[in-house]
C-alpha cells in the first residue's frame, strides 16, 4: 500500500508538472493579442523533483526498517506539504478571460494536490508500519542465530548451504 500510494503520488505530480498552470493574454504588438501559458513544471518548479524524491522513497521504505524508516516517512509527509502547497499557492477560482484554459490550470493544481496528499499519506503509512513491515534483507539480518528447520530435509539442505556436513552427526 506504501509503494502504490508513492508511485501514484510520484505520476500526480509529475503529470501536474505537464498540464498549463498559468495563462493570460499578451500583447503582442504587430502580431496582435497572443496567449501566453506556462506548465506546472515553470510555475511551481518543486513538482519534477519532489515526483523524483516520491520514487526514491519507494526504494527507501523496500530497503529500510525500523528508526530509518520512520525518518523517511517524515521526509516523505514534509514532501507531500510541499506538493500540496505548491498546488494551492496562487491557485485562483474565479475572474478569468474568455478563452484561457482555466480547467487545464486547475486540474493541473489538482493534480498536483491530489500528488501531495498521496505521498503524504504514504509517508505517515511508512511511520506507522515502521517497526512492523518486512524490509529488505531481514531473512538475513542475524546470521550467527541459527532457525529451527521444518522439516528434517530441510535441515540437511540447509547444513549444506552453511558449509557443514550433515552426516558427521549421524
Amino acid at each position: 500500500m506504501i509503494v502504490v500510494a508513492l508511485l501514484l503520488g510520484a505520476l500526480a505530480l509529475w503529470g501536474a508538472s505537464r498540464l498549463v498552470w498559468f495563462a493570460e493574454f499578451r500583447d503582442g504588438g504587430v502580431r496582435g493579442t497572443l496567449l501566453h501559458t506556462e506548465k506546472g513544471d515553470q510555475r511551481a518548479v518543486s513538482l519534477v523533483p519532489l515526483a523524483i524524491l516520491a520514487l526514491a522513497g519507494i526504494a527507501g521504505v523496500v530497503a529500510t526498517g525500523g528508526w530509518a524508516r520512520r525518518v523517511l516517512g517524515v521526509l516523505l509527509v514534509l514532501a507531500g506539504a510541499a506538493g500540496v502547497w505548491a498546488a494551492i499557492d496562487g491557485v485562483r477560482f474565479g475572474g478569468y478571460a474568455d478563452g484561457l484554459p482555466v480547467s487545464q490550470m486547475l486540474i493541473g493544481r489538482g493534480l498536483a494536490a491530489l500528488g501531495g496528499i498521496l505521498v503524504a499519506a504514504g509517508g505517515l503509512a511508512a511511520i506507522k508500519g515502521a517497526g512492523s513491515a518486512v524490509r529488505l534483507g531481514a531473512r538475513y539480518s542475524a546470521p550467527g542465530a541459527k532457525r529451527k528447520a521444518r522439516d528434517p530435509d530441510t535441515e540437511l539442505w540447509e547444513a549444506l548451504s552453511e558449509g557443514e556436513d550433515p552426516t558427521a552427526n549421524r
